[in-house]
C-alpha cells in the first residue's frame, strides 16, 4: 500500500469525523477586498478549511427583462429579494398543489436563500459576456433527441433505472457543476486540507471530493467515474481542480458528458468569503466554453448527515404507484374489450 493512499485514505477518515465534532466558529461579514491575505495552514497552504454556503437567488441565466446589463441595480436587489421572503413562506408554497414536495415541506426544510450575492450580478454564469450558456452543438442536439426518443418507449417509472439520480440518491443535480451550486435546501460545503489533498464534503445527496494537490497524474482514460477525477494543484492563493474522465451516464445538458473537462478556482478573498468559479469545457457538448461564478460565504453551524438512502421511501412508493398503476390498466383492459 502506498504512503500516498494511506494519507488520502487517512484524510477521508479525519473528514468524516470531523463533520460531527469540529465546531465551526462564528464569523461577522467582512468587506471583500482585492488586499485580503488568506491565512495560512500549518504547512504553507492557503485555509479554506470550514463550513460554507453559495444559496442565492442570483439567476443562473441572465434574465431577459435586464437588458443585458451584468449588474442589478439596488432597487432591484431589494425587489427580488422581498420576493424571495414571502415565495418561501409556508403559505405561499402550500397554494402551489402542483408542487406535491413544496407543499409537503415547511419552512424548517426550505433553505433557498433570500439574497442576491455580494457580487451583484444578474447571472451566476459570467462568461459568454451575455450571461447565458452557448449553444449546443449539433452532436450535442443529436444526443439530446435521441435521449428523449428513448424516454418515449418507456413509462416514467418502469423500472427504478428510469427515475433520475437524484430519487436513486446517487447524485445531485447529474454531479458536477451542479453539485457545486446552489439548491433549494442544503447548499453548503465542508472543506477540509492535507498536506496532499483537499477534501470537500457536499451536503446535499453526500458526496466527499478527494482532491490529490501533490502532482499525482489523473487516473487513465478508461476509469470513468461519476464525479470524474480530480486533481487540484496551488496557483498563488488560487486552489486550481482540473476535473476529467466522466462517465457517460449523467444526463447533464446535452447528453453524455464524457469529453466534460471542468477546471474550478477557490480563492479566499475575505474571512467569510471563497470566490469560487468554475469554467466547462465540451467541444462534443457546448460551441464553446463557459463560465460561472458563485461566491461561497462562511456558515456558523455545521453540515449534517444527509442520510439519502435511509428509509428512501419516495422511490419505493414511486415504483409501488406505478406497478399499482400497471395492474388496474391491465384488469380494466379485459373488460374494455367485452364492452365492445
Amino acid at each position: 500500500m502506498s504512503r500516498r493512499w494511506v494519507a488520502v485514505t487517512g484524510a477521508l477518515v479525519a473528514v468524516m469525523a470531523l463533520v460531527w465534532l469540529w465546531p465551526v466558529p462564528a464569523a461577522g461579514q467582512q468587506t471583500v477586498g482585492s488586499g485580503y491575505v488568506a491565512p495560512r495552514t500549518a504547512w504553507g497552504h492557503p485555509d479554506l478549511e470550514g463550513v460554507w454556503t453559495n444559496k442565492t437567488i442570483t439567476p443562473f441565466e441572465r434574465p431577459d427583462e435586464v437588458g443585458g446589463r451584468e449588474f442589478f441595480t439596488d432597487e432591484e436587489i431589494a425587489s427580488r429579494e422581498s420576493r424571495a421572503i414571502e415565495a418561501n413562506t409556508d403559505e405561499a408554497r402550500f397554494e402551489d398543489r402542483s408542487r406535491d414536495v413544496g407543499a409537503a415541506y415547511n419552512d424548517f426544510w426550505w433553505d433557498r436563500g433570500t439574497r442576491v450575492n455580494y457580487m451583484k450580478r444578474t447571472s451566476q454564469v459570467i462568461d459568454p459576456p451575455d450571461g447565458k450558456l452557448p449553444a449546443l452543438t449539433p452532436q450535442a442536439g443529436q444526443r439530446e433527441a435521441a435521449r428523449a426518443a428513448a424516454r418515449k418507449e418507456r413509462g416514467p417509472s418502469d423500472s427504478f433505472l428510469d427515475r433520475s439520480l437524484y430519487d436513486r440518491c446517487i447524485l445531485r443535480n447529474n454531479g458536477l457543476p451542479g453539485s457545486m451550486g446552489p439548491t433549494a435546501y442544503n447548499s453548503n460545503y465542508q472543506i477540509l486540507q492535507t498536506p496532499e489533498s483537499v477534501v470537500i464534503l457536499i451536503e446535499m445527496v453526500p458526496h466527499a471530493r478527494i482532491i490529490p494537490i501533490d502532482g499525482r497524474p489523473h487516473l487513465r482514460s478508461t476509469l470513468r467515474q461519476w464525479m470524474g477525477d480530480s486533481r487540484g494543484h496551488w496557483e498563488g492563493d488560487t486552489l486550481v481542480v482540473e476535473t476529467i474522465n466522466f462517465n457517460d451516464r449523467t444526463p447533464n445538458r446535452g447528453g453524455a458528458n464524457v469529453n466534460l473537462r471542468m477546471v474550478e478556482r477557490f480563492r479566499r478573498v475575505s474571512p467569510d468569503t471563497i470566490d469560487y468559479q468554475y469554467t466547462i469545457e465540451d467541444p462534443t457538448t457546448f460551441t464553446r466554453p463557459w463560465t460561472a461564478a458563485i461566491p461561497m460565504t462562511k456558515e456558523t453551524n455545521r453540515i449534517y448527515d444527509y442520510a439519502c438512502h435511509e428509509g428512501n421511501y419516495g422511490l419505493e412508493g414511486i415504483l409501488r404507484g406505478a406497478r399499482a398503476d400497471d395492474k388496474a390498466a391491465a384488469e380494466a383492459a379485459p373488460s374494455r374489450s367485452r364492452s365492445r
